[in-house]
């Protein structure tokens, strides 16, 4: 039996396990560990395909365990923290929240649209599916650590939420180009636009902590909108 072929599956399942362990910390409220766990999930999701392109044993097996493990840990927890956030909203409607979902779907939609993109090879069109599930779990985190009536007003409020959620959905299926994170050749010039967003994470994570993962979120969105216009020849 080759072991090596079954590296990258096993991987892509602890991705989906990790998943598993967050849906059950939000059904809990404990916004905070299911966050890492879907950090946890996002960083094997990374590793699964490197270690097949690494072994040469990518197969369309792979390419649709991993989607379906990228539908609960970066598609049902973000929907279902959404859905908990409409529900602890300021005179919220109960029914109205289950419209948090709309993330789930949105990421539903974007997954399946992957598979069969073959312009997505080597850079995004439309937020990718785990950056977007950073964006929603840290809203729960931003709400918990921030002392600002405003941010707090604006977290609380169902209808507000409900434009996020959409917002969200629009955002992972939008046509809109956006850098790749992957340095392939190791040149400063080449790579000025993703050195320079990494550091500039680097220190809003510094100095803003959890606020810090929606800004880094909308600056990636912003700089690939201004590179698309602006910088690429």
């Amino acid at each position: 039996m080759n072991i090596k072929k079954h590296i990258p599956n096993s991987i892509t399942l602890l991705n989906l396990f990790c998943g598993c362990i967050a849906t059950v910390f939000v059904a809990r409220l404990d916004f905070e560990m299911a966050f890492y766990f879907v950090c946890l999930g996002i960083f094997l999701d990374f590793f699964d395909g490197f270690f097949a392109r690494l072994f040469k044993v990518s197969s369309p097996l792979g390419l649709q365990l991993d989607s379906l493990a990228d539908m609960v840990t970066s598609g049902l927890v973000p929907g279902y923290v959404m859905f908990s956030l409409m529900e602890s909203a300021s005179n919220p409607n109960h029914y109205f929240s289950f419209l948090g979902f709309i993330v789930t779907m949105g990421s539903c939609y974007r997954l399946a649209n992957f598979n069969i993109d073959t312009r997505q090879t080597d850079s995004f069109i439309g937020l990718p599916t785990p950056a977007n599930a950073l964006f929603i779990l840290s809203l729960p985190l931003v709400l918990k650590y921030s002392d600002s009536l405003f941010i707090l007003e604006i977290l609380t409020n169902q209808w507000i939420l409900l434009v996020i959620a959409l917002f969200s959905a629009y955002i992972l299926n939008a046509e809109i180009p956006l850098f790749s994170l992957k340095i392939k050749k190791f040149s400063l010039k080449e790579n000025a636009l993703q050195i320079g967003f990494l550091l500039l994470s680097f220190l809003l994570l510094l100095f803003f902590q959890y606020i810090a993962i929606p800004l880094i979120i909308i600056v990636y969105v912003l700089l690939s909108v201004v590179n698309n216009k602006f910088l690429k020849k």
